[in-house]
């Protein structure tokens, strides 16, 4: 909305300093700087109205150290980060990106079917919650919607780079500008540590005819809706202690925030020799906004505690990242850049795997771990929960420097 307003000052009035309101970057900070007060300042309002409303967690009894202290926390915290995403977004955000309207579906799809999970599990006294299968249908139905749009929509398109020939000099004998050439519809995407770093998704339905490749939704669609159910699903499963779910969305959001500037600039994008996606700049902007919910956020979430996610934060968090990194053509990044969420779903399944078939083979289940997830499994060993959260940190910020490295690394 404000982009909009200074455009036209600027436009019609020349009112001084509107134009910086065309700058990626600046409205980016200005994101961080409206996200960290939404969550800062108005985040102690939501905590105590959510107290007032005894909407409170209950705890139940694992045998973990300090689990009891817990009981009564404030749950449904994932409103202040939606809060916080959401109005920087919608304030300073182009709101003709097809990009950005497709990140604000995904926080407030996701953010409603967290929310009514927790409703469950709070006014009506069901731990269990929304039952999985309803979970599953809604992450399923934003898979369906996302893969549509980026497949069909005319505004999803890349640039390929034009030969060297074809490159402009802006000033003679010092800086040659890169041209690609026209938009095209493409379902390609990066495949990391590889030279020619591209796949299409056409390629595995384009064997059977010709013209197969049009097609390609068959497996794109599916492709989207298991990397949104994954990566939503391992975010849920992270938020088991302390700030461990805020802090490593936060390494994660910055990381691809990166990707998303130099994806979406022609400078960077020849310069790196990276697919050249055309307006996902833009993502820049609310990728800043999901950055500072994040931050402001573990201003109460850090240990001890005043207030826990929930799956309503959880859950749209989990959605956001495997979205963005979707749109801007990363997805194949996710295992590296997510990779404590995927460890901490690997860790359930091989647990949950192998007790099954230990009970059938030797009539008594078996554990590979103390429990699971990953991190209950460290807390049983005896660690505190604030050096398990520090240390899952530094891996984080370890793997996101790999990402990074992948940029250059073929």
């Amino acid at each position: 909305m404000l982009y909009y307003l200074f455009t036209y000052l600027d436009q019609q009035f020349d009112f001084p300093g509107a134009g910086v309101f065309q700058y990626i970057t600046f409205r980016a900070a200005l994101a961080v700087i409206l996200s960290l007060l939404i969550s800062l300042v108005f985040g102690k309002t939501i905590i105590r109205f959510i107290q007032k409303k005894q909407v409170g967690e209950t705890i139940r009894d694992l045998g973990l150290e300090g689990q009891s202290e817990k009981a009564g926390t404030p749950t449904m915290g994932g409103l202040i980060i939606l809060a916080a995403i959401l109005v920087p977004t919608i304030l300073v955000a182009r709101l003709d990106n097809i990009y950005v309207i497709l990140l604000l579906i995904t926080t407030v799809w996701m953010g409603v079917i967290g929310f009514i999970d927790d409703y469950i599990k709070v006014f009506k006294k069901n731990k269990e919650g929304l039952r999985g299968k309803f979970k599953v249908m809604g992450q399923v139905g934003l898979g369906l919607i996302v893969g549509s749009i980026l497949y069909f929509h005319p505004d999803v398109t890349i640039k390929q780079k034009a030969p060297k020939s074809d490159t402009v000099e802006l000033v003679a004998g010092q800086q040659m500008l890169p041209v690609f050439g026209e938009a095209e519809k493409s379902t390609k995407t990066t495949i990391p540590f590889l030279k020619n770093n591209e796949l299409d998704y056409s390629r595995f339905i384009n064997w059977i005819h010709k013209d197969a490749s049009d097609w390609a939704w068959i497996i794109f669609i599916p492709i989207v809706i298991f990397i949104i159910t994954a990566v939503s699903n391992g975010a849920n499963l992270t938020d088991g202690i302390d700030g461990l779910a805020t802090g490593t969305s936060a390494i994660i959001g910055v990381t691809l925030g990166i990707f998303a500037y130099v994806s979406g600039n022609t400078i960077f994008a020849d310069y790196l020799n990276i697919m050249y996606i055309p307006e996902s700049g833009e993502l820049v902007v609310f990728i800043a906004a999901f950055v500072g919910a994040c931050v402001g956020f573990l201003w109460y979430n850090a240990f001890p505690a005043q207030v826990f996610m929930g799956d309503t934060g959880s859950l749209s968090i989990g959605g956001i990242i495997a979205v963005f990194a979707i749109a801007i053509r990363k997805e194949l990044l996710i295992p590296i850049v997510c990779g404590i969420f995927l460890v901490e779903n690997v860790s359930v399944i091989m647990q949950v795997s192998y007790f099954k078939y230990t009970k059938k083979k030797y009539g008594e289940g078996r554990r590979i771990f103390k429990m699971s997830p990953l991190h209950h499994h460290y807390q049983k060993a005896g660690f505190h929960e604030s050096k398990i959260v520090t240390r899952f940190w530094i891996v984080g910020i370890m793997l996101a420097v790999l990402t990074f490295v992948t940029l250059k690394l073929r």
